[in-house]
């Protein structure tokens, strides 16, 4: 079976996109995934959040897409047992590097192309996305096999599904026909307020979209995680937050198995 890249991507920040990325991809590997991590965000959050300091690095993910360098040579093997391309304030420069490029869509297609071809497999790759929907974004759902919408559900954040909707359809006509939404991944859920399950229904009705369970609860322990520099299944094994991803990493794996 080949691996299977996801894309998280939402552009409203705030959503736990980040935290997303780094709790499945440790789900995954807990279940024996060999899984690739990659921060598209310039602000770098999901490398630090991994231990990473960026300012340390002199290579990152910015040189493979701007300057074809080959990716091995940026990945990291983190603590929590995937691996990481990582990001620096410089990938703020992508999008104005790549605007003007002919084919910039499939820079990071490409770059998962130089790994396979160099015999490195990953069973899952995972695509932390900007909180934008420029270049990059569209880049990753042109490099994806599927897009994971995390979704806050305390407010009207679910105002921007529709505008990043459009853009998968954009893509799916003219990048990536195979492109398919996995998903709302509800995150932040307070299961005390009448209000988190209202939007959850409203997402799915208006969109007809599939809502991915169970909900992410809100903790404090995800705030914690980061600054320790490990996700919060090594930090909070027993916690809820931790169990709920493990829950959706499973759900995410017999999806894929079952073929889609």
């Amino acid at each position: 079976m080949t691996g299977t890249t996801l894309a998280i991507a939402n552009q409203k920040g705030g959503v736990a996109k980040t935290t997303t990325v780094a709790s499945l991809g440790a789900a995954l590997a807990e279940l024996g995934q060999r899984v690739l991590l990659i921060d598209l965000d310039p602000q770098a959050c999901l490398t630090f959040s991994l231990g990473i300091d960026p300012e340390d690095l002199e290579l990152s993910v910015h040189h493979v897409l701007t300057k074809g360098l080959d990716p091995r040579e940026v990945i990291v093997t983190t603590d929590d047992g995937v691996d990481l391309l990582s990001a620096t304030i410089e990938l703020a420069r992508a999008e104005a590097d790549l605007l003007t490029r002919t084919g910039r869509e499939h820079v990071i297609r490409g770059a998962l192309e130089q790994l396979a071809e160099a015999g490195e497999s990953y069973d899952w790759v995972l695509l932390d996305c900007p909180p934008s929907l420029g270049v990059l974004t569209v880049a990753a759902l042109t490099a994806a096999d599927g897009v994971l919408i995390p979704l806050q559900c305390e407010t009207l954040s679910h105002r921007g599904v529709g505008q990043l909707l459009d853009t998968v359809h954009d893509v799916r006509r003219f990048t990536n026909r195979g492109l398919e939404v996995w998903g709302v991944l509800p995150t932040l859920f307070d299961g005390r307020t009448n209000h988190a399950r209202r939007v959850l229904e409203t997402i799915s009705e208006t969109y007809d979209l599939q809502v991915i369970e169970p909900p992410i609860p809100k903790t404090i322990k995800f705030a914690e995680a980061p600054a320790a520099g490990r996700s919060i299944l090594a930090m909070s094994r027993n916690s809820k937050g931790a169990a709920a991803y493990r829950e959706v990493a499973t759900a995410l794996l017999a999806r894929r198995t079952q073929g889609r």
